[in-house]
């Protein structure tokens, strides 16, 4: 009895913690949204405005909603499809494929303003590398205003997640990988089986709970992402890469109505919540995707 109240110690630091930087701020902004406020004056209450603007008048919020649907979907299937591929290529320890872990790998430990940096630089339609590098080749046609084009920016800006992120999952798929014995490929291989058999009886069964990791993992990075987006087109052209967290902020610090940012911020935290738990169920429920 009086060790587990001397554990119960230890646990109160990260309590407190929690309280503080979780527990406070989300009621203290629930209270917010209920209000309108311009961050000067006095907040008066409005009660359900706030909300019934976001869902019934506010069509930028959905507009914001479906980039963020248009961007995970996006890096979700190439971000865990190539690193699947990388990692495969990849799984022996020699000396070549660690050197090649190392450099996938190298772009997430770079901070997302030098990528957006680096990226906003190649993807200038003037002076960047990759309208450069098109030209060179006689293939002026396919050079394009990266960024600046409101059908393409949402999907340019994926590539530039998924560039800076798919080393992580490849650590994760290279791991599922290493663990698999050898003796299974073996089996297989007396059996007859070709490397397409092998891949789907073998390899994939085993592989498929850190696929599920990397699908979780990967569909709440994409679907929280700001910094990225912000550096590079702040959302324009046109709303075009305009999303939930960028538009929370725009709201709040450029329109000065931080009570219906407030709003927007409960709708997104929702949001992220169903997708939590639809990524629990899926975990739970399904150790194979």
């Amino acid at each position: 009895m009086r060790q587990s109240k001397s554990l119960y110690l230890f646990i109160i630091p990260g309590l407190f913690f929690y309280l503080l930087f979780f527990v406070y701020p989300t009621i203290n902004g629930l209270i917010l949204s209920f209000t309108e406020w311009n961050g000067f004056s006095a907040k008066h209450w409005v009660g359900l405005d706030n909300y019934k603007k976001m869902l019934l008048e506010d069509d930028i919020f959905f507009k914001a909603l479906t980039n963020n649907l248009k961007f995970m979907l996006y890096v979700v299937v190439f971000q865990t499809g190539l690193s699947l591929v990388f990692s495969i290529l990849l799984v022996k320890n020699s000396k070549s494929n660690i050197f090649f872990r190392a450099l996938f790998f190298f772009p997430t430990i770079l901070s997302s303003i030098s990528v957006a940096f680096i990226w906003g630089f190649m993807y200038n339609p003037n002076l960047g590398v990759i309208n450069t590098a098109l030209g060179s080749m006689g293939l002026e046609v396919l050079a394009q205003n990266w960024l600046g084009n409101p059908h393409l920016a949402i999907y340019s800006i994926a590539f530039v997640q998924v560039w800076a992120h798919t080393g992580q999952m490849v650590v994760i798929f290279v791991a599922g990988l290493q663990s698999i014995p050898e003796e299974l490929y073996e089996a297989a291989h007396l059996d007859g089986a070709n490397r397409w058999q092998a891949f789907k009886n073998v390899t994939w069964p085993l592989v498929a709970p850190a696929a599920t990791i990397v699908v979780a993992y990967t569909t709440i990075q994409s679907f929280k992402a700001f910094d990225l987006i912000f550096a590079l087109t702040g959302g324009g052209p046109v709303y075009s890469t305009e999303i939930l967290s960028t538009y929370i902020y725009h709201t709040a610090f450029q329109s000065s109505e931080f009570g219906y940012a407030a709003a927007q911020s409960m709708g997104f935290m929702v949001i992220i919540a169903l997708i939590t738990l639809a990524q629990f169920k899926l975990l739970r429920g399904n150790r194979a995707l």
